[in-house]
């Protein structure tokens, strides 16, 4: 075991070979089991969100930080940025959400763990954390990103993410049909949380016939107020759409899913929307575009990196309209090498990691 200013980690697992550094311990408040994986510092601070979430097993937990930490290694190398990938896992003790001061001593505790880090990685929101939580953990660390606006942050990601999924949506249009508008294309988005609602909203705006899913029956509203369909989560995944735009949770798309989809592209915000990333052949060989997650939602992640930096509204702008760009580039690869669009993405993300 080794120390991070007093706080001890356990030695990295097989699945860590190649991380940089795995810190995973039990909160001094909560005793709950919070990991942070690093998983590259190579252009700058490893970034990643706090994900608050219920696991079964703290081992769940600590394999999902990682495999989401080499996530966003290759999302802010695939979007130009001076930044590494990071993740942080906070395991709920139940799955119902955590409140008042079990919530706080969470954070708190989480706090510490990325403080002992040194700067080293950087922590935001993700699932399950918010803006007002990000202040909680500032409360122990200055290392943190997201915070509300008031407190000089860039608050809320989730209109940037939105916008920068619609801008890879358009370039999957483009390159499937040859026009990149989603005027009467049907586009089913699974999960109406905070960036599929407004995806929703900016597909509407641009024509599109919507389908709706989401596993709080209270976002029928949303579906109601935009005129679009409600489909239940089990049946919305096989829905016959041109579109379908996983924005929820990721692996939807698994081995046993992955043979009857009826859509003609995935291109979604949720991360790791392939269970298994060998999915990415079964796609390719059924015609399905498909436009890898980590670059389709790097808006959020642009989002904050501009707080880091103190960018502009137009140079966020641009980083952001840019991700249809980078679509359109993995996509025309893949095609010109007879490769899939996930691994023509990873390939760019490690021509830019310099490897």
């Amino acid at each position: 075991m080794s120390a991070h200013g007093g706080i001890q980690t356990v030695a990295p697992p097989a699945a860590a070979a190649g991380y940089e550094d795995l810190l995973v311990l039990e909160g001094a408040r909560s005793g709950a089991t919070i990991a942070i994986a690093v998983h590259s510092t190579a252009l700058g601070p490893a970034l990643g969100g706090a994900r608050l979430w219920h696991y079964e097993s703290a081992g769940e937990g600590i394999e999902d930080a990682l495999r989401l930490a080499r996530a966003m290694t290759y999302k802010a190398a695939a979007a130009g940025l001076r930044l590494g990938g990071g993740k942080g896992v906070i395991c709920a003790p139940t799955a119902a959400r955590p409140e008042g001061e079990l919530r706080r001593a969470l954070l708190l505790d989480f706090g510490d763990a990325v403080a002992s880090l040194d700067g080293r990685y950087v922590t935001a929101e993700d699932v399950g954390t918010d803006a007002a939580d990000m202040a909680v953990i500032a409360e122990r660390t200055s290392h943190v990103v997201g915070l509300p606006g008031e407190r000089g942050g860039s608050g809320d990601p989730s209109p940037v993410t939105a916008r920068g999924v619609l801008a890879a949506l358009g370039a999957c249009l483009e390159h499937r049909f040859g026009d990149p508008s989603p005027a009467g294309r049907r586009v089913c988005v699974v999960g109406a949380g905070h960036v599929g609602g407004r995806l929703a909203r900016l597909l509407a705006d641009g024509g599109a016939e919507l389908a709706l899913s989401d596993v709080d029956p209270a976002r029928r509203a949303l579906a109601a107020e935009l005129g679009a369909d409600w489909l239940e989560p089990g049946e919305a995944i096989l829905d016959d759409c041109d579109v379908l735009a996983p924005c929820a949770l990721g692996g939807v798309i698994d081995a046993a899913t992955v043979g009857r989809l009826r859509c003609r592209i995935v291109c979604g915000a949720a991360n790791n929307v392939l269970a298994d990333e060998r999915l990415a052949v079964d796609l390719a060989r059924r015609g399905i575009v498909y436009a890898p997650d980590f670059i389709v939602n790097a808006g959020g992640l642009i989002n904050v990196y501009a707080e880091l930096h103190q960018l502009d509204h137009e140079a966020v702008t641009n980083l952001v309209d840019h991700i249809g760009a980078t679509v359109g580039l993995v996509l025309e690869e893949a095609d010109r090498n007879g490769t899939t669009p996930l691994a023509e993405a990873q390939a760019l993300a490690l021509q830019r990691l310099g490897r």
